[in-house]
């Protein structure tokens, strides 16, 4: 079945390599509008019936491109999307491949029906640990097809490793998202957790370290947020222990995930996304495009991928590595200079923190941080894109 989503199957990019060095945009013209980013989300944002507005409003983009992904997939993932259970869709093999999907509908529906140039009018792309792949393809590096059975596939071996996880060790696993009163008191917990988890860090193995050294720092998404991830036992432990020796008691909330994402029980995953990334496609090409048509932020780095072969080990090294969520944003706003921000796919969380971060929430001048999750937002952001296109600082 042929493509009808042009704009993410090319391979030839639409930026001329001479307008990219060590993976960033320098053109000759200077940008007459202030530098924008979009961002797209990670796992946890799946709701059932989430397709259903954008099929509603925009039929002719939408219809096609729900068959698009039963086809890649060579399964129904969109009925689990539309009318299966709450417990079907949070499942990690279905949850991860829907959300990206249904990010990138709204970026075609943005790009189809509104006439959104997103080369034109987008500088660099970024997502949140999975919102990842759906980054790199509005960035132009892979097509959607890819990202999409790259998506699935990944996403059944994290799955896996959650179960085999639980039948060795027993128990619950997952992630904790920790919540401190300032940047100050963020940082000082991280160095105490690291000074924890360091006590067993000369042992090769992390099957062999003590119960509570399996957790992780996955996400440091703000500067008074971080997730921890592993067993939830052992999280438990690890606040106990902050608490009583360390003099730190952060807020802490259990996410709505059964997997410790970004941890090294999803060595597997890494693995398997090493041989993917490295191999051919069926058709003999790289399933990579270098350069992309725009800078994209890594998740392991913080900053743009500067070489297709950094890009494939960082993206695979994602798997286990820590989310740089927060390290990426400040980059953008103080580097960068990022003063547009457009997150784009279902819930509010990104939006969230990067409005925090940057300190904007909604237009201001010259900027701005919005978020497109239904028909009515793509509306307002694109009127609020038109009206900022020409404050720049």
């Amino acid at each position: 079945m042929s493509s009808p989503f042009t704009p993410f199957t090319r391979a030839v990019p639409r930026v001329s390599p001479r307008c990219m060095q060590r993976g960033r945009r320098r053109c000759d013209a200077p940008t007459k509008r202030p530098k924008t980013a979009i961002f797209f989300p990670g796992q946890g944002v799946q709701r059932v019936g989430m397709l259903t507005p954008w099929l509603q409003a925009f039929p002719s983009t939408a219809k096609p491109f729900l068959e698009e992904i039963d086809e890649t997939l060579k399964l129904p993932l969109t009925r689990i999307i539309e009318f299966g259970t709450n417990a079907e869709l949070t499942q990690t093999e279905n949850a991860q491949p829907a959300i990206m999907a249904t990010s990138i509908l709204i970026l075609r529906i943005l790009e189809q029906q509104f006439g959104f140039k997103t080369d034109e009018r987008v500088d660099i792309t970024l997502g949140h640990s999975l919102g990842e792949f759906a980054a790199l393809v509005a960035g132009g590096y892979l097509t959607f097809h890819d990202a999409l059975k790259m998506v699935r596939t990944r996403a059944e071996v994290m799955s896996r490793c959650s179960k085999e996880a639980v039948e060795q060790d027993g128990g619950e696993f997952g992630m904790v998202a920790l919540v401190c009163e300032s940047e100050q008191h963020m940082q000082a917990l991280v160095s105490g957790i690291h000074e924890f988890l360091a006590l067993g860090s000369n042992i090769d193995s992390h099957d062999h370290l003590p119960a509570v050294q399996q957790v992780a720092i996955a996400n440091l998404n703000s500067k008074n947020q971080i997730v921890l991830s592993g067993s939830i036992a052992r999280i438990n432990t690890l606040l106990t222990n902050l608490r009583q020796f360390g003099g730190h008691d952060p807020r802490h909330v259990r996410l709505k995930s059964d997997s410790p994402f970004h941890s090294a029980l999803m060595k597997p995953a890494q693995e398997t996304m090493k041989r993917i990334l490295h191999k051919e496609t069926d058709d003999g090409r790289d399933i990579i495009t270098w350069p992309g048509i725009m800078p994209c932020i890594s998740n392991v780095s913080g900053q743009p991928f500067q070489s297709k072969d950094q890009l494939k080990d960082l993206l695979a090294r994602s798997c286990v590595e820590t989310v740089q969520w927060w390290k990426s944003i400040r980059y953008l706003h103080e580097e960068e200079k990022i003063r547009r921000y457009v997150g784009i796919g279902p819930g509010k969380v990104g939006r969230n923190l990067v409005g925090k971060e940057v300190g904007m929430k909604g237009a201001v001048k010259g900027g701005g941080v919005w978020g497109i999750t239904s028909p009515k937002e793509i509306e307002e952001v694109v009127r609020a894109l038109d009206d900022t296109e020409g404050e720049v600082e």
